[in-house]
Order: C-alpha cells, then structure tokens, then sequence
C-alpha cells in the first residue's frame, strides 16, 4: 500500500544511502522552484538520483487532500518527481489518492438536510426553484459549513472590486479551507448547483466571490497564471490533479479518458483558491473559464491556448 510523502520521507531520511539521494533531490528541486538553469551533468545526476530511489516508498507514496501539513507532503512528493516537470502540462500524475466516485457524489439535498436538522425539510420545499439558494439552506444546517463559508465570504468581500484593498491571497487561503475542510456533500451542491433562470445562475457565479477570488482589472497572460502556479506546491498538485482526472478523450463515449467525472468535478474544485481560479463565466451557462487571455502571447500562443482550453472546451469538465 502506498504510504503517505511525509511517513515516506522519515523513513528515507533514517537511512544512510537515501538520505544521500534525497538531499541531490533536494537541491535538482530547489534550483526548478528558482528556474534556476541545470547544466547537463546536473541534469543527468538529478534524473540519476531519482532512478537511485528505485522501488523506495518515497517514489510510490502520495497525500491526501484533507490531511494536516498537506504542504510539507507535496513538497516532499515533487522533490522526488521534480524531473516530471519539465515543458508544459507534463505534470503527468496527481499526488493525490483516492479520487472520488460516481455514487458517493449522489446526494440527495433533503435526505442531507434532514440527518442534519432531525426534522422534516418542508422548511425547503419553497427553493425549489433556485436550487442554489436551497444548497445554502443546507449548508446553513451545519456550523461548519456555515462557518467557513462566511469566513471566506467576509474576507473576499472586503474591498471587492478594488485592487488595492481586496486581499485576495487571504480570500485564496478562505476559499482553500471551505472546500478542503466542509464535507463533499455541501460544498459540491453549492459550487455545482443545476439552474434554470437567471437568479440561480447569479448566485451560483458569485458563490466564490469572483470580484476578488477571481477577477482582476484586468486580465493577465494565461502564460502568467500558469506560472504563479508552477511556483507553489498546492497549486501545482492541483492542476496535476485535474490534469489527469479531466483529460479529455475525444474517443471516449463520455469525453473522459479516466471515465470518471466525479473525480474530475473533485479535481475542479481543487482549482479554487489557486492562483489559476476557474469560474462561471455568466448567469446564463455552465460554461467556465480562468480569468486569462492568450493575446499578446507571441510564439507560445499554442501552449497558451491549451492551458485555457482546459477550462474553456473540455469536454471532460
């Protein structure tokens, strides 16, 4: 069984020989994370030290996505796959396990509000209509959800509109812990919501706080996202993730080359509080997007392309 990055790495550490190969690993890390170029014989001696690990719990171990210093786990996890990184979208494998399923994703909303409240939900009968206004009567049944959603609601609020005052690495960091920390049940039902007028889709596109989780004044080079995110652990094992549950396969009866598209919409949600947010992109569709444009990209106008066309024209998503 795979063993979790952070157990891996104390087991590696305590002997003589891996050790020796992780501290190489270290610092092939250290210099990509400050695009720091490598001479040949640093490259070959990283991608060496990497073989060395061979059959090592550290090359197979992985984290999960709600445990405690989940960091420290997936800073472990791409010092030990830091050669996978090389060029665009060669991310290759998420450092998370368990993805989730077709049926622990069907939930009924009244069924939930119900075990939350021990009463009948008659009370909910009358947001039939919107049905995101009655995913947030349901997360108003739980004080964790409610909680944390008015946590990163009031700090993503602050300022909103304005670039100067909205605090959007705090607003990030909120959104983070509501999807991390709030049951699947709630947060799916509030961010993935079916609407069929206007208002519903209103409420559903600003459930993240986009004038501050997801806008700025004005749209930066998607080249430019894809960077910041490069550059931070979280945010890097996310887009691997939704690399590898939301590839597309134009083949595929479903247009998902893993056939699950609940691991996918899990992938998706990871997204939010990255710096490569996604959104609804109007009140009217279920379309999404990130906040980028591919003008002015010069000769990597193709790279540039695919990194939106994962959001924009994914079949899979």
């Amino acid at each position: 069984p795979r063993s979790d990055c952070i157990a891996a790495e104390q087991l590696c550490l305590s002997d003589s020989t891996c050790n020796a190969t992780y501290r190489v690993l270290e610092n092939c890390a250290l210099a990509k994370t400050r695009f720091l170029p490598l001479d040949r014989d640093s490259r070959v001696r990283c991608l060496n030290a990497e073989l060395d690990l061979g059959n090592s719990s550290l090359l197979h171990c992985k984290c999960h996505r709600r445990m405690k210093r989940q960091e420290h786990c997936l800073r472990v996890f791409w010092t030990v796959h830091s050669s996978m990184t090389d060029g665009y979208f060669n991310l290759e494998t998420s450092p998370y396990e368990n993805p989730a399923n077709e049926e622990h994703w069907k939930t009924d909303y009244n069924e939930l509000a119900a075990l939350l409240s021990g009463k009948d939900c008659s009370q909910l009968a009358g947001d039939a209509t919107n049905p995101c206004l009655k995913a947030t009567h349901v997360c108003n049944l739980s004080k964790k959800c409610v909680r944390l959603r008015t946590d990163y609601a009031s700090i993503c609020t602050k300022g909103a509109g304005s670039e100067d005052t909205c605090d959007r690495r705090k607003c990030h960091r909120g959104l983070r812990n509501f999807f991390e920390k709030v049951p699947e049940d709630f947060t799916k039902r509030i961010l993935f919501c079916p609407c069929q007028d206007e208002l519903c889709g209103e409420r559903r596109r600003k459930t993240i706080v986009p004038d501050c989780s997801f806008q700025y004044n004005t749209k930066p080079n998607c080249l430019w996202l894809l960077d910041s995110c490069l550059e931070d652990h979280i945010c890097k094992s996310r887009l691997a993730d939704f690399q590898q549950n939301c590839q597309p396969a134009d083949t595929s009866p479903d247009g998902c080359s893993q056939h699950n598209h609940a691991a996918c919409l899990q992938a998706y949600m990871g997204m939010i509080g990255t710096p490569m947010t996604p959104n609804y992109i109007s009140n009217s569709s279920v379309e999404v997007s990130l906040w980028c444009t591919c003008e002015s990209s010069g000769n990597q106008k193709e790279k540039c392309d695919q990194i939106l066309g994962m959001f924009e024209s994914n079949k899979c998503l």
